[in-house]
């Protein structure tokens, strides 16, 4: 039982400054950050995969497919917010003028 609170002592406290450290991230720096965060959504996507594969408990394979789904949303979101972010700071596109008059 001790090492269950233990465990989620340390997550709760890991919520907490992971709040506080991302909010006072300044706007210029989220795109760097959003790809680093992508880049471990990555490895915990993997690491739910390996688990559901070798669960051998329905409750680890219940709860390791929702680790999946969950990495998977997460991973999909970071990139679609990247982009957006990233095409926000993209210049205006160049228009060929028209040749008039051609042969």
């Amino acid at each position: 039982m001790t090492e269950g609170v233990a465990l989620l002592t340390v997550f709760v406290l890991a919520v907490f400054v992971g709040f506080e450290v991302v909010s006072k991230v300044s706007s210029t720096l989220h795109t760097p950050l959003m790809s680093g965060a992508n880049a471990i959504h990555g490895v915990i996507l993997v690491g739910a995969v390996i688990v559901a594969g070798t669960a051998d408990e329905a409750g680890v394979l219940v709860v390791a497919l929702i680790a999946v789904v969950l990495a998977t949303l997460n991973l999909v979101g970071g990139f679609v917010v990247t982009d957006r972010m990233l095409e926000m700071f993209g210049g205006k596109p160049r228009q060929v003028p028209d040749e008039e008059g051609g042969a």
